[in-house]
């Protein structure tokens, strides 16, 4: 009977595990490929790049929606309608032709963003405390493996069947998890039944929508134009006007006053700069392998082989989840935590004063996924200890979003240092002071991150968890 629960158990971590890295790996999938769509959708380079955009948008936008009802009326249900937005809109984009409809598509492709926070309430509620700690380590790391994978697997996809191929590789496998979700896991116990918050929700979106355009489209509108000032206008009088309303509010969307209570508030903090750093490692080693060998620590590689590189950090973030889970375990969180930003600061270092050949870049971007491997495990983990049983999606919900918008701002980031530092070989890329910046400020990240786990202060009943 044990070794039946154990198979069980073991089922459903891989299960959700592997939902979680279909959905992470939508936001890199065409990003290789990008520069070609104009070409393939018969569109402006300018409207291709809303493409990304309105991916990053609908998740922002629709994950702490999803995972507030997740825990108020089913996080497996909400879990297969989460799943099934993406199948729909993978489908939509393989089949009907035109920009309009890809663009329709990738946006109901981001509200998989809800499943990696859906799946970890789910773990909590229906495995064993330690096989719980394992899966909620694997869904953490898919954020980066599925993001890595996403690269890689790009190119030859479209070489292969052409751009419905990219999609339909999304909509099979969605399609395929939806099945085994419904075969394989049980719906969680719920919470006492309250009235969800329409207005919180509709006030979020308005300021998180805002702010996403501002930091996504800043670059290409300026960002002293009048719509990016008049979107942060608006992001922040529509966050300080969610802000008081929910903190009124018998049932809030989001409960604030815990959110910004520690030990919540210092882990999200720490997630947002540890994200910051994992998408510095991606942007960072993809600049190296296609930079020009005369920007003096370019490779020079093609554009379908970029993304290789980027595969020694999604494997090692693979390989060391089961060790991460191990140490959350037996040292707690914040250890764990400490490791990894640790690792990350370190691994940035490193690739400072070792860049410019296959083996120092390949080296270094595994050094950042073994950090990346601990801190998002930990943090997750951190949250889940932290809240009330019938919250545990809503919370990572947010601290989903979190991580969303710190990838958006490590993205603006780079695109500004490409404008201000760019290479005298080619405008295209950074210079090598700009590439020198860059690792020092992903490594600064990373010591951010160290210091804020290591002043965390857990209640005695989570430090170990």
């Amino acid at each position: 009977m044990r070794s039946e629960r154990e198979r069980h158990e073991r089922a459903v971590v891989a299960l959700l595990a592997a939902c979680g890295m279909l959905t992470s790996l939508q936001f890199t999938l065409i990003v290789p490929i990008l520069p070609l769509m104009p070409a393939l959708l018969h569109t402006t380079a300018a409207d291709a790049s809303w493409l990304i955009t309105v991916t990053l948008l609908s998740g922002v936008v629709g994950t702490p929606v999803v995972t507030r009802l997740a825990d108020l009326h089913g996080r497996r249900l909400m879990l297969l309608v989460s799943m099934g937005l993406l199948v729909a809109g993978s489908v939509i984009a393989a089949v009907v032709p035109g920009f309009a409809a890809v663009l329709v598509g990738r946006a109901l492709q981001g509200f998989g963003t809800a499943v990696v926070p859906i799946g970890i309430g789910l773990l909590s509620a229906l495995v064993s405390r330690r096989r719980a700690v394992l899966g909620i380590a694997l869904m953490s790391g898919t954020l980066g493996m599925g993001s890595a994978l996403g690269l890689v697997l790009a190119g030859p996809l479209l070489s292969w069947g052409g751009l419905p191929a990219v999609f339909w590789c999304s909509a099979i496998a969605g399609a395929v998890f939806c099945i085994l979700i419904r075969l394989r896991i049980a719906e969680a116990p719920t919470g006492a039944p309250r009235a969800f918050d329409i207005l919180g929700a509709v006030l979020l979106a308005v300021g998180l929508t805002a702010l996403l355009l501002a930091v996504s489209r800043g670059q290409y509108w300026g960002w002293l134009s009048a719509p990016t000032l008049g979107l942060a206008a608006l992001a922040m009088i529509g966050l300080i006007t969610w802000l008081l309303w929910e903190r009124r509010h018998p049932a809030p969307l989001i409960d604030v006053r815990s959110s910004l209570r520690a030990p919540i508030l210092p882990i999200n903090v720490a997630s947002f700069f540890a994200t910051a750093g994992m998408y510095a490692n991606h942007l960072l080693t993809t600049q190296e392998a296609l930079a020009p060998t005369a920007t003096g620590y370019g490779l020079a590689v093609p554009t379908a082989a970029a993304g290789l590189f980027l595969l020694p950090s999604a494997l090692t973030m693979i390989l060391l989840a089961p060790l991460a889970a191990r140490v959350i375990t037996r040292f707690g969180g914040q250890r764990a935590l400490l490791l990894g930003s640790a690792l990350m600061a370190v691994a940035f270092v490193v690739r400072m004063l070792f860049h410019g050949g296959a083996v120092p870049v390949l080296a270094g971007s595994a050094l950042v996924g073994a950090g990346v491997a601990f801190a998002f495990a930990a943090m997750p983990s951190l949250i889940t200890a932290s809240v009330p049983a019938d919250e545990v999606a809503t919370a990572n919900g947010v601290n989903s979003v979190i991580r969303t918008l710190s990838g958006a701002v490590a993205a603006a980031l780079f695109a500004f240092a490409i404008t201000a530092l760019p290479a005298s070989a080619d405008p295209a890329f950074l210079s090598e002071q700009a590439l020198l910046l860059c690792f020092g400020g992903a490594a600064l990240c990373g010591v951010v991150t160290a210091v804020l786990a290591a002043v965390l202060r857990l209640p005695r009943s989570q430090e170990s968890a």
